[in-house]
């Protein structure tokens, strides 16, 4: 069985389903694998489903889960919230593959995890016999926040609270979260940035005034620090290269790179989790905008927040702060706590922290980094749609830029797959910029007219977006979080 160990103490091991629960552990590391010995051949899932796949692949991962409490949150999850069967489709463009991410109940990525973490998490409290609220704390760049808060809406003993900064989410991703609906849910926008939503979460756990205030609550998080967000994204990589091997476009056993738009370092790690389970992976390629302290870091060695915070048209990447980096310097140094903890106080004191050669070397045979800037990412949304009538949204745009600076400069041509991970319709008005140069200030007159420039279907959730109320408007500031949160914690207990 799989224990899962503290980034920065590895004497702290809890079995999955605690891992779940908890989110991050209680000296502020993140729960990781001890070792990752099980092995899934896509030969032998070449005729399964993506329902079937998926239970095989959390079900070696989340090992103290039964067969039957796998199969029911898959098929829970997985169902018609999708609209297509296929749940993850590719899309072939002229020189590699889009994963279509964006087929969910929110229309980003983030659905794929978050559709089945609620059930993973009730299904984990049940072990415990459990009788305690679960209060789910939550940062997000954009679209993590309503795709938790649409997958915990109404979960009995469980209660959710987002924040998100004021500035810096898109007008529709902003909207989504503010009309979210549900009895145990909760908006917050911060006057910040992600970083500081996230840091906000983070301190949670171990700040004196949230804990002083936990009665018959226990705080755990949606983000993708909690293992139970991360392992269900390891399910895709498999799902696209059985695809692959299914259409004839590879043969089984060669490899195949992934690029991967990325802000919080979750997404590419679950591509490097199942590189551990025996899925031929060539290179992971990581994707940044403007915001590219992990293309120097890949490229240096040194971890680095000296440097200007940028608002892009991919916000969900505008991050500085990785989280699951920890996770992946962890795993690469042989599980060293002692040094992971000193990088990231490293970080936390001085702003930077430095990689020794080996674990750099290590880093690279897997990882490579390329960045793209405003206009790079626009003029591949232009082309591409202008040459191949895909229209694709800016996070995407940054990894497909990404994808071919790889391999003009190294001559690889490996088939790839780039991550698609979120509806051109999140970010309507930056995507009509970019293929027909000018939109109108409103979004959703800006959706309109996309639809009718290009006739690419608007997905039913961002159709009816416009006529839903507003529940939710509150802000606050950074310095205002750990008292909002005690504050949230009582009203929970209380109730």
């Amino acid at each position: 069985m799989i224990s899962y160990i503290s980034t920065r103490n590895k004497n702290e091991s809890v079995p999955a389903h605690a891992a779940v629960i908890r989110g991050l552990s209680r000296d502020g590391g993140l729960y990781t694998p001890e070792t990752i010995t099980a092995k899934i051949n896509p030969d032998d899932l070449l005729n399964c489903s993506y329902q079937e796949t998926a239970a095989k692949i959390i079900g070696a991962m989340l090992d103290d889960y039964t067969e039957e409490e796998i199969l029911s949150c898959v098929k829970g999850a997985y169902d018609e919230k999708f609209d297509t069967d296929l749940i993850v489709p590719l899309t072939k463009i002229s020189d590699g593959w889009l994963m279509d991410l964006w087929h969910g109940p929110t229309s980003a990525f983030k659905d794929i995890a978050l559709t089945i973490l609620p059930r993973l998490l009730t299904a984990a409290y049940k072990k415990e016999n459990r009788s305690d609220i679960i209060s789910i704390l939550t940062a997000t760049s954009g679209d993590t926040g309503k795709a938790a808060l649409s997958g915990f809406a109404d979960v009995p003993n469980t209660a959710i609270t987002v924040f998100y900064p004021e500035i810096g989410v898109s007008a529709v991703q902003k909207r989504q979260m503010q009309t979210s609906e549900g009895n145990n849910v909760e908006v917050i926008a911060v006057r910040g940035n992600f970083d500081d939503c996230q840091r906000m979460v983070k301190e949670a756990v171990s700040s004196d005034e949230v804990n002083e205030a936990l009665h018959n609550v226990t705080i755990s998080s949606a983000n993708s620090i909690n293992i139970g967000r991360l392992v269900p994204q390891i399910v895709y990589y498999y799902n696209a290269y059985i695809t692959l091997v299914s259409e004839g476009a590879v043969k089984c056993g060669d490899p195949v790179n992934f690029v991967v738009p990325t802000g919080n370092f979750g997404d590419i790690l679950a591509g490097y989790m199942a590189k551990c389970l025996g899925l031929p992976v060539g290179k992971l390629i990581c994707a940044s905008n403007t915001n590219n302290v992990l293309t120097d870091f890949l490229k240096t060695g040194t971890y680095s927040l000296d440097r200007t915070f940028h608002t892009t048209m991919s916000p969900s990447m505008d991050i500085l702060i990785s989280s699951n980096l920890e996770r992946l310097l962890f795993m690469l140094s042989g599980n060293d706590d002692k040094a992971v903890s000193k990088m990231m106080q490293d970080l936390k004191d001085k702003g930077s922290y430095t990689v020794s050669p080996s674990l750099h070397e290590k880093i690279l045979e897997t990882f490579c980094g390329y960045w793209s800037s405003e206009e790079d990412c626009a003029k591949t949304i232009h082309d591409l749609w202008q040459n191949e009538k895909i229209l694709i949204d800016p996070h995407t745009s940054v990894a497909l830029h990404a994808m071919r600076a790889y391999r003009e400069e190294t001559g690889d041509q490996t088939p790839a797959v780039v991550l698609s991970t979120a509806s051109p319709y999140k970010f309507c008005r930056d995507v009509l910029k970019c293929i027909s140069g000018n939109a109108p200030e409103d979004d959703f007159d800006a959706m309109d007219q996309l639809f009718e420039e290009t006739g690419v279907k608007v997905p039913e959730n961002l159709r009816t977006l416009r006529e839903k109320k507003i529940r939710f408007s509150r802000v606050i500031d950074i310095d205002e979080g750990m008292h909002v949160i005690a504050e949230r914690m009582r009203e929970l207990g209380n109730a």
